[in-house]
């Protein structure tokens, strides 16, 4: 997978490539929003734990006071988006009600109660010249996130951006424009009254889609840069981008039911996987069975993605196990179905000869973002975890894990399916870089 894209070689380092004359009134307003991020950085950049932990309880406070304003726009985002049809699996992301919103507040105080990332001593050696070395974790400056109906990610991305040291400027995309601009404003007048600079947290989103040209160029002014969404948009960030780009990805993830798994585990792990909230890309999508255990455990696993109304795709061994269940129907599936990040209450399920077939499935249509086996052969579950190219692998539990709050990063600003920099759930380290500090006594080099 793509990590980056470089930057024409006629721009510098620290510099932004200046334009022709003539240059537009949005390509200005973008790149005023990036500079004036980058210079709050500066004050960010050296302020304690204690400042930084008191700004995001403010935040976290803030969003809970002002909940009636923020579902108000939300409502607005949603009546808007299922009049122009935006897609089910969509609204459900765009959605924030009381629940979210308390889930987002209390996310931002996860944080505030994580260990800072800034000034951690990654290693140090004193060499046999006297010569003392550190390298430390630093903040990487002003992070950009591109990202669609998706207003938790705001938050989330705001909350961790502070911690870890940086200044963040957002592109939430036209579905929750509403919401998303009253989050920001609400996250820029908390951080006003705890004394940080409100151009720690930024928007470009009233600048549409010519905006995010223009900030997908700013290399020099952004230091990197996280696209969160379909397909679609990834592809057109890492192809036009300038600015470094961690690329997160979409998850068609699997679960594979081993000849040695205990099958009532299997079942809860398979339905939790596919049905705890199907929008998000660590739902799970296929479904891989042992052949040994296919005659016990796929009558059981049919008929309840049936009763929660998960249409189903098989091959021929799960069409033939459906028959004579009441209420499944299945209809085979094709090689788009393998492909499919469905995001919906739809699977496809296969059954699999030995892990061999399994690991070859996967190899071939996984977006190597998470896998789970159910197994209680310890064997089969190194060989899973070691062969399997994923940025997640889930042993006896639900793909929904790979997620930066459960797996206790406080939240995450993506799921990162590259290998260079971060891979998995991108939470408070994999938003810093690291400096080396050589401490002398006077040294020269001979």
């Amino acid at each position: 997978m793509t990590a980056t894209v470089d930057a024409p070689t006629s721009a510098r380092a620290g510099e932004v490539e200046e334009p022709p004359a003539g240059q537009d009134a949005v390509r200005e307003a973008v790149l005023d929003v990036c500079r004036a991020a980058r210079v709050a950085s500066k004050a960010l950049a050296t302020a304690t734990r204690a400042t930084k932990d008191a700004a995001l309880l403010a935040v976290a406070d803030a969003l809970v006071a002002q909940a009636p304003r923020v579902e108000a726009a939300n409502a607005r985002d949603l009546e808007r988006g299922a009049a122009e049809g935006l897609p089910a699996n969509l609204l459900d992301r765009l959605r924030l009600d009381a629940g979210r919103l308390a889930a987002i507040a209390g996310a931002v105080r996860d944080v505030a109660a994580l260990p800072d990332p800034v000034g951690e001593v990654v290693r140090g050696q004193t060499l046999p010249n006297g010569l003392r070395l550190r390298q430390l974790r630093v903040p990487m400056g002003v992070v950009a996130v591109v990202y669609e109906a998706r207003p938790n990610v705001t938050v989330d991305a705001a909350s961790l951006a502070l911690k870890s040291g940086n200044a963040v400027v957002l592109r939430g995309g036209s579905a929750a424009r509403e919401t998303n601009a009253v989050v920001v404003e609400v996250v820029r007048e908390a951080l006003a009254a705890s004394g940080l600079p409100a151009d720690l947290v930024s928007t470009v989103d009233e600048h549409g889609r010519e905006g995010v040209r223009h900030l997908l160029r700013a290399r020099g002014l952004v230091d990197v840069l996280v696209p969160r969404g379909g397909a679609g948009l990834i592809a057109e960030v890492v192809r036009s981008s300038t600015v470094p780009v961690i690329e997160t990805g979409t998850g068609n993830c699997h679960v594979y039911v081993d000849a040695a798994a205990d099958l009532d585990v299997a079942l809860a792990v398979a339905l939790n996987s596919k049905t705890q909230r199907t929008s998000t890309c660590n739902t799970a999508e296929t479904v891989l069975v042992h052949a040994a255990v296919a005659g016990a455990f796929l009558p059981a696993l049919l008929t309840a993605m049936s009763a929660e109304g998960v249409r189903l795709h098989g091959d021929d061994a799960v069409r033939a196990a459906a028959e004579g269940l009441d209420g499944v129907e299945v209809e085979p599936a094709t090689d788009e179905d393998w492909a499919t990040e469905y995001l919906a209450l739809e699977l496809a399920v296969a059954v699999v000869p030995d892990l061999d077939a399994a690991l070859a499935h996967i190899d071939r249509w996984s977006t190597q973002h998470t896998e789970a086996v159910v197994t209680r052969d310890l064997a089969v579950a190194e060989r899973f975890a070691a062969e399997v190219d994923s940025a997640a692998v889930m042993v006896n539990a639900s793909t929904r894990f790979t997620d930066g709050a459960q797996l206790g990063l406080g939240a995450e600003v993506g799921i990162s399916t590259q290998k260079l920099h971060a891979r998995g759930p991108m939470g408070l380290a994999e938003l810093t870089t690291t400096r080396w500090v050589v401490t002398g006594d006077g040294h020269v080099r001979a």
